[in-house]
């Protein structure tokens, strides 16, 4: 199927030249002057290489046809990080480099989708917000503005984020899984 190059976003699958590609990064460049681009960071799927392709923003891309469904998380072991498909009940196991960098963000029994070609994990997508709560962080500073300063805190899965000065431990907050920052207080 084929999509304007515009449209491919994080995660997508694309076919070129009979090899499929995950999308890692994309980015719509508007130069002043010349032709709008999008800017592709992609995986091959065989063996994990990655390339970088620019095409005109109106371009046609091949898509590859993969089955997207919805799995929870189980947990991790040393095989693979373990999914299960709410509906059959069956389990797939997921290798370390189709998770990535987005491991951190995984919650016990938290919903995500899955991309399978041939019975097999290419890609996976996170919701777009989690919450978690603050493990560590500074003691807020009296009469330090909230404009644009910000405070390192660790959240209980380890990870690391900036929040506003006025956010303490224990705290539960808001998070974008597409680049790790902070967004807002949770309202549970």
């Amino acid at each position: 199927m084929k999509v304007a190059a515009s449209s491919l976003r994080k995660g997508a699958v694309v076919d070129m030249e009979g090899r499929l590609y995950v999308v890692l990064t994309a980015e719509n460049i508007h130069p002043g002057k010349g032709t709008p681009v999008t800017q592709l960071n992609m995986r091959r799927i065989s063996d994990g290489v990655k390339v970088s392709e620019r095409w005109r923003t109106t371009e046609q891309v091949e898509r590859a046809f993969v089955d997207d469904r919805d799995y929870n998380f189980l947990y991790n072991d040393g095989e693979g990080y373990h999914f299960m498909n709410p509906e059959n009940f069956d389990q797939v196991v997921v290798p370390d480099d189709v998770v990535g960098d987005l491991s951190s963000w995984l919650q016990d029994g938290m919903k995500c989708v899955l991309s399978l070609h041939e019975g097999v994990p290419i890609a996976m997508q996170l919701p777009s917000r989690v919450t978690f709560e603050i493990a560590e962080t500074e003691p807020a500073v009296k009469n330090q503005t909230a404009s644009s300063s910000y405070k390192p805190a660790i959240l209980t899965n380890g990870a690391r984020v900036m929040v506003p000065p006025y956010i303490a431990s224990g705290t539960r907050i808001v998070i974008l899984t597409e680049d790790g920052t902070y967004v807002e207080r949770a309202k549970d």
